[in-house]
């Protein structure tokens, strides 16, 4: 890979970090990244290496959060235990499901969301504590580490972003404070899918690790950013990640 193609990863890699670090979605930026610079590079061998860089962003942002903000442990806790193993799962299923069978959904439940939280401008800006309840908190424990632990060992992109509205809308919990379970518990998707596909052999280690670097340089900003600006910041950049995930799929599912 030539310097350049490098150089662009990891300027990349940074971005993603901080995107990641805020709301989620990084893998928008990165996943595509590797596969334009490494042109005919198998798919598992670019999900591999983004979770090689993402795991150390995400822990890097999960550690700020935890040191500076109060972290519902009740919640993310056996949320991220339980991402551990299906995101692994979801790795190794990975490739079997075609794009074209889970694209549409993907899209639709975007163009929902990015509904919901336009109509509902007071959503996550402050916390629902009311919401907290063992039925709810185990509903998020499920969604958090089954459903979308298992489309981030699979797919990946948007699953921050996921987590953040799963916690906000579940539990009523802020954004803020959504993304801090979040990154804990993208912190398991990307441990677990990363074990398998490391095994297989479909991780660069060397350029993951100079991404990972990188992707925790931006993961730092972005979760001090978060912290300092809160839940309207935290909003604002969730919409943009949203509709550009929504960009993305429908050029991808029409185009």
């Amino acid at each position: 890979m030539d310097p350049a193609a490098i150089a662009t990863l990891l300027t990349a890699a940074a971005i993603a970090g901080w995107v990641d670090a805020v709301v989620g979605g990084g893998g928008l930026l990165l996943l595509p990244a590797l596969l334009i610079a490494a042109p005919g590079v198998p798919v598992a061998t670019a999900l591999g290496t983004n979770k090689l860089a993402a795991i150390a962003g995400t822990t890097t942002a999960a550690i700020t959060y935890a040191r500076r903000t109060k972290v519902d442990w009740t919640t993310a806790g056996p949320a991220a235990a339980l991402a551990v193993p299906v995101a692994g799962l979801g790795a190794a299923l990975a490739g079997s499901v075609p794009p074209s069978a889970y694209r549409p959904v993907v899209l639709g439940v975007l163009v929902a969301v990015a509904l919901f939280v336009t109509l509902r401008p007071r959503l996550g800006m402050v916390a629902d504590p009311l919401r907290r309840t063992p039925t709810r908190i185990s509903a998020a424990v499920a969604v958090a580490g089954g459903l979308i632990a298992l489309y981030d060992g699979m797919i990946g992109p948007g699953t921050g972003t996921f987590l953040v509205l799963a916690f906000t809308t579940i539990v009523g919990a802020d954004f803020v404070h959504g993304s801090a379970m979040a990154k804990l518990v993208n912190a398991g998707t990307n441990l677990g899918a990363l074990v398998v596909f490391g095994l297989a052999g479909h991780v660069w280690w060397l350029l993951g690790a100079a991404m990972a670097v990188c992707n925790i340089l931006g993961a730092v900003v972005g979760a001090r950013m978060a912290l300092r600006r809160g839940s309207g910041f935290v909003r604002v950049v969730l919409l943009v990640v949203v509709l550009a995930l929504v960009a993305k799929l429908g050029y991808d599912q029409f185009a």
